[in-house]
């Protein structure tokens, strides 16, 4: 009986536990690129106001890995409101290269918002994180 009881008491103790880890995996699918030279750099982020480079941000994550078109694994996310910019970086210099403001390299956004002059808002790539794991599908634009 003394060992039922501790079982017991136990229970909710490992139900806490599975309800406070909350957080789930998150990963894109990147498609378009017109080569796998070069890095990704991604910014995932919650911050509108630190969308879409991540700097300053310090909650935002920062990834540099290879360029490969399919599936890319960022991580576990903790619930809430998200936004994903990567540059494809061909050239491994570690920044987004532009011609008269023009990028030279891809560009590419969660949710594949429009994207006329600068980058899209927060709000047109947000995505939400919520109990289940999350892929975002992103087409990776060139312009030059």
């Amino acid at each position: 009986m003394k060992g039922r009881a501790a079982m017991m008491a136990a229970v909710p103790l490992v139900m806490g536990a599975a309800v406070a880890d909350q957080a789930q995996p998150l990963s894109m699918d990147v498609q378009g690129l017109r080569s796998s030279r070069g890095n990704f750099l991604i910014c995932v982020t919650r911050q509108a106001d630190h969308f879409p480079d991540c700097r300053g941000d310090p909650d935002g994550r920062h990834f540099t890995v290879p360029a490969t078109a399919g599936i890319v694994p960022l991580g576990r996310m903790e619930p809430g409101t998200y936004a994903i910019a990567i540059i494809h970086d061909e050239n491994g210099n570690g920044k987004l290269d532009t011609l008269a403001g023009i990028p030279r390299e891809g560009v590419g956004f969660s949710r594949n918002p429009a994207i006329r002059f600068g980058a899209p808002s927060f709000r047109s790539a947000q995505f939400a994180m919520a109990g289940a794991a999350v892929r975002q599908d992103i087409r990776v634009k060139y312009f030059l």
